[in-house]
């Protein structure tokens, strides 16, 4: 049997089957993703430190929180860190989660009732340290404009949902090894410090 092809015919089929080669030639060798795994691989049950697959860098481990503080409708602020500086500032960070099954409006009253705080919207502005020993009470720092220094904008957390937070304070001196946290509408916590 003889196929004949006009000039045009032979063109379209010179292109289409080259495409068609080029094209199951593609995937002929396999990808990097594909290689099986070897047993001289550590399982990450056996790893002591985890490593980010996209930046290479070691994972962070989950601690366990210094504190939890427990407020209204299942909304808790756990205290992660809590560290001292050069300048003489305590900086706190911690996570503001809703543990209950429905959307959480966070109260108002947690930015506390200074006028200057107020006005720059909800926050954790109302958050204070109780020194028992030394007497004493610390607020939260506020900048040249009367912007606390701390996490701003908390308005609401779904459920199950969490958020970074953090607050900032002129530290305690070295010899307070343990402070009252309070935070208005939340269970007064203690906080040790290191």
């Amino acid at each position: 049997m003889k196929i004949s092809y006009g000039r045009g015919g032979l063109v379209a089929f010179a292109v289409a089957a080259s495409l068609t080669v080029a094209g199951c030639g593609a995937d002929a060798e396999p990808k990097a993703s594909h290689k099986p795994t070897t047993a001289h691989q550590p399982s990450q049950e056996t790893s002591p430190t985890q490593v980010e697959p996209s930046t290479g860098e070691p994972a962070e481990q989950p601690t366990e929180p210094l504190l939890v503080a427990k407020g209204r409708k299942g909304v808790e602020l756990a205290i992660e860190s809590a560290e001292r500086d050069a300048g003489g500032f305590l900086t706190i960070k911690g996570r503001l989660s809703n543990s209950s099954g429905s959307a959480v409006s966070l109260p108002a009253e947690m930015r506390g009732d200074e006028t200057e705080v107020v006005k720059h919207g909800k926050s954790l502005g109302g958050a204070t340290l109780i020194d028992a020993v030394g007497k004493k009470r610390y607020y939260v720092l506020r900048d040249t404009d009367g912007r606390p220094l701390t996490t701003t904008g908390l308005d609401s957390l779904g459920p199950g949902k969490s958020t970074a937070v953090f607050m900032q304070f002129p530290a305690p001196p070295a010899s307070t090894t343990e402070v009252s946290f309070q935070l208005p509408t939340f269970e007064p916590a203690t906080l040790k410090l290191s």
